[in-house]
């Protein structure tokens, strides 16, 4: 499926959104076509209760994007994103800053099929697709990520997995988008090392960073 961007061109959400993030035709074209097969494909897979295709930009898009706010994407190599699930943030995080390479971990089978139509449809190269849950991840792989993120998809008690000594990834750093609500467990504290707030369009948003406190 390769989409058009004109279907969006007359909405102003969609011509601020390529511009707040400077993107390019070919950007702006793989955005339009992974919208499309978000929405082609959700009633299959069941990737998302959002379908509206502003809602789309704006909740998973944009909201996917926010992070780059806080940290210097530039100076990353790796990054895995935990229950991808439809691909966010990772996908986004790929298409704007196309030098990222991507590990999406992703367990359910029908989601894993998804994102690599997703990732043959826009052209990603250094992404992939990885079928493990988190403990076996954890367990079974030594990858040079830099930075773990996750929108919500693992209760961050059993995201603090990776912080144990015994673990390859103990030093890295994780990004978990939270709603405003979200309080620290005695588990996560000694982890939370920044919480940035920001709004997406009306809503009240958060992105906490966790790392061993001796990380800077």
């Amino acid at each position: 499926m390769i989409a058009t961007t004109h279907e969006f061109e007359n909405m102003p959400l969609w011509r601020n959104f390529i511009k707040e993030f400077a993107l390019s035709p070919v950007q702006s074209m793989q955005f339009a076509t992974y919208l499309q097969m978000v929405r082609a494909s959700n009633e299959l897979f069941n990737l998302t209760a959002i379908t509206d295709p502003e809602q789309i930009i704006a909740y998973h898009f944009q909201d996917s994007l926010a992070i780059s706010k806080y940290i210097d994407l530039k100076s990353i190599t790796m990054i895995a994103d935990v229950g991808s699930g439809a691909g966010f943030p990772g996908i986004p995080l790929k298409i704007v800053f196309p030098h990222l390479q991507i590990s999406l971990i992703e367990v359910a089978h029908k989601k894993v099929n998804f994102l690599n139509e997703v990732i043959r449809a826009l052209n990603l190269e250094n992404v992939e697709v990885v079928d493990l849950d988190w403990r076996t991840f954890l367990r079974k792989t030594d990858k040079p990520i830099d930075l773990f993120v996750s929108r919500a998809s693992l209760h961050t008690d059993e995201l603090m997995r990776m912080f144990k000594p015994s673990c390859p990834y103990h030093t890295r750093q994780l990004a978990y988008w939270a709603s405003k609500e979200w309080q620290p467990t005695q588990i996560e504290e000694p982890f939370l090392i920044k919480d940035q707030e920001y709004m997406i369009k009306n809503k009240k948003r958060r992105i906490i960073f966790f790392a061993q406190s001796s990380i800077e």
